[in-house]
């Protein structure tokens, strides 16, 4: 590794970074405004920054981005002109798709629809061939008629063709025929192939899943280019150039190119990352993640150490077949805009101001009151302390905005109306929490409340308490944090193969030859991407199911396996079924339904820096006292600067801390204490 490792999370508000020195471990960490039009402009600030300070283009070594270039095309359906080629008489595929209502609220929603077809029926074609499930060839690949069928869809001016044949992901060949003969009749057109991005079994969520990738990938490919572009110029030439995926891990700037659908929750998935690391510095090993920024808020459930890592997800009601960690997101950040509707009722969200214009007390012409001026105007921001006294807040702005459109219009005062907006939008993210926590039979009063993001801090503290949780951490970095997690990530890339086995009927042997051709991908991808043999890690695992389920369980896998693995494996999987549905069916058969293997490249940690004690005195890190609202009640509150916070220091609430990049909101009737990484512990049950 060179001198300097470079990490950029990209988020809707302010894209946050984090320079580390590779040879005294220093970490510095820095905010500026995100560019929506071209997130990278903002990018190359940050390590213009760098640059500034001394260092050199040609030490910065390592660079990773977490990027919502591809979500965000998703989510405001801005991706490319989409078309699809499936197997004859199976263009129904796409349009039927799971053939259920969505479970949750929507159930009761009389309003409902689904989300628009990315690849609708006017640009979908039908080709004459027939795979079988055993791979073998039932009708032969009609090229004459798929030259047509190309040449149908090329007058219809696409920019991006989705391939999903039956059974490919056994037999790949008639959809690597479809490529061919695509880029010989539509050069330039960008082609996805279900084989490629995700072969396994289930043709909805195959074909859904390679959908997006097609929608995204122009998109994101010709972003990745144009960074790569300006960072060459600005002399940041390494190999090591990152994109951080759903999965938690990294990715190479080419192969994310072509697997867009892999980054839809890049930027949250660094913040789980670093999350893990919280569990190995302090007691603690069952967590909330709780990431409030401008735009948005994620939360995520880490149990026993380890987040929860699903086979597939949804993203706006769209279905994605690829593993990620399981992250609930929700419209909530600093930048959500309060209003009163037509029926004068108080509103919050899900509309945000975004990074332009931005909050009213951002004074860069916003006019609509949001959460920040909202936190503004209840004393719990610094006016002239944000970003560490990098940017001035506007308090006449906020209280204007929160007057005219909110407490006027309701006949309300000012602090009052501020005070029912946050807690309105704190309702929401407690819905967020409950949702991966009690609502599947977790107990909150046994987790911690994780507290990062921008915004994080202010209200982890009020909300923590309203859940019953144990308490809240508050990292040392807690505005950066996403960006923390991509100093953290490896690099890491999931294969798979579905081949329907009964368990009974196998052998270890035969698993293991699976396997192996996997490992031999996966060993092959990292070491083209620089990694020795023993930077390297497999991973392997198991899709397995009682035979005739709709669903199945995944389950690590010895590799290679030895004699007696596959009864230990038996074991393993009724006892994970019991724990997970409350039954077991010991003497029903169970069948292997794809085999799973992910490839690791280790990347060299980057340890936290631990603190000693140097005796100095809470006195000395008072900035100030201010007056703060907390339910109803103004006080005087005092203002400490985090930086100046010795280790094993207590604070009782009502306290505000003050940092860099961000602020934290100690409530009445809590205690903070600074443990010997800085990470602010804060204790509900403690007065």
């Amino acid at each position: 590794m060179a001198r300097y490792r470079v990490t950029v999370d990209t988020g809707g508000t302010f894209s946050d970074f984090v320079y580390v020195n590779e040879e005294t471990r220093e970490i510095s960490v820095a905010k500026f405004p995100s560019t929506p039009d071209d997130p990278s402009r903002a990018i190359l600030t940050g390590v213009e920054h760098l640059i500034a300070r001394g260092v050199s283009p040609a030490d910065i070594g390592y660079f990773c981005h977490g990027t919502t270039v591809g979500t965000n095309a998703l989510l405001e359906g801005k991706g490319v002109r989409t078309g699809l080629l499936v197997t004859e008489g199976f263009r129904g595929i796409y349009e039927v798709a799971e053939q259920s209502r969505p479970h949750g609220p929507t159930i009761f929603d009389i309003f409902y629809d689904r989300p628009a077809m990315l690849a609708p029926a006017s640009l979908t074609a039908e080709v004459r061939e027939r795979i079988a499930f055993d791979g073998s060839v039932v009708t032969p690949l009609d090229e004459r008629q798929l030259r047509e069928a190309v040449r149908s869809l090329k007058d219809k001016r696409l920019d991006s063709i989705a391939v999903c044949f039956l059974f490919s992901f056994l037999a790949p060949q008639h959809e690597q025929a479809a490529r061919r003969i695509i880029e010989e009749e539509m050069p330039g057109c960008s082609v996805s192939l279900s084989s490629d991005i995700v072969p396994q079994i289930r043709e909805y969520y195959r074909l859904s899943t390679t959908v997006i990738n097609a929608y995204l990938q122009p998109i994101l490919a010709n972003y990745i280019a144009n960074l790569d572009n300006r960072l060459n110029g600005a002399g940041v030439a390494t190999k090591q150039k990152y994109i951080m995926q759903s999965n938690g891990g990294m990715s190479t700037f080419e192969a994310t190119a072509k697997k867009a659908v892999a980054t839809v929750l890049s930027g949250p998935a660094g913040g789980i990352v670093a999350s893990m690391q919280a569990c190995r510095t302090t007691p603690y090993r069952n967590l909330i993640t709780f990431d409030m920024g401008g735009t948005s808020c994620d939360v995520a459930l880490i149990k026993d150490g380890e987040p929860s890592i699903a086979s597939r997800g949804k993203i706006e009601g769209r279905d994605i077949a690829l593993p990620m960690i399981e992250i609930n997101t929700v419209s909530a950040g600093g930048g959500t805009l309060a209003r009163v509707d037509r029926f004068g009722q108080l509103e919050v969200g899900p509309q945000s101001a975004g990074a332009m214009p931005g909050p009213a007390c951002y004074m860069r012409g916003g006019t609509e009151p949001t959460i920040t001026d909202c936190n503004l105007a209840l004393g719990y921001l610094s006016p002239g302390n944000f970003l560490g006294g990098g940017m001035t807040l506007d308090p006449a702005a906020a209280d204007r905005a929160i007057d005219e459109k909110i407490a006027r219009p309701l006949g309300m005062g000012r602090l009052d109306a501020a005070e029912g907006i946050v807690r309105i939008i704190n309702v929401k993210m407690q819905e967020a929490i409950k949702a991966i926590s009690t609502m599947r039979g977790h107990d909150l009063s046994e987790f911690m409340l994780l507290a990062f993001g921008g915004a994080g801090p202010l209200h982890a503290g009020k909300m923590a308490r309203d859940l019953g949780m144990a308490g809240v951490i508050v990292p040392l970095y807690p505005g950066v944090y996403s960006a923390m997690g991509l100093v953290m990530s490896d690099v890491k890339h999931d294969y798979i193969r579905s081949r329907m086995t009964q368990l009974a009927r196998t052998n270890e042997t035969a698993i293991n030859a699976v396997f192996a051709e996997l490992d031999r991908a996966a060993r092959a991808d990292l070491r083209t991407e620089g990694f020795a043999e023993d930077a390297i890690r497999i991973e392997p695992s198991l899709d397995m199911r009682y035979a005739g389920q709709g669903y199945e369980l995944t389950l690590p896998c010895p590799y290679p396996m030895q004699t007696g693995d596959i009864a230990t494996l038996r074991k393993r999987f009724d006892e994970t079924h019991k724990e997970m549905y409350g039954h077991t069916a010991p003497e029903e058969p169970v069948e292997i339904v794809s085999w799973r293997l992910r490839g690791v490249g280790v990347v060299p940690p980057v340890e936290l820096q631990k603190f000693q004690k140097k005796g100095s005195t809470l006195e000395s890190a008072r900035r100030e006292i201010r007056k703060a609202r907390f339910d109803g009640e103004t006080v005087d509150c005092p203002v400490y600067q985090r930086e100046g916070l010795d280790v094993d220091l207590e604070i009782s609430g009502p306290a505000i801390i003050d940092q860099l990049d961000c602020t934290t909101v100690i409530f009445p009737g809590q205690r903070a204490r600074v443990d010997d990484y800085h990470n602010l512990i804060i204790d509900m049950r403690s007065a």
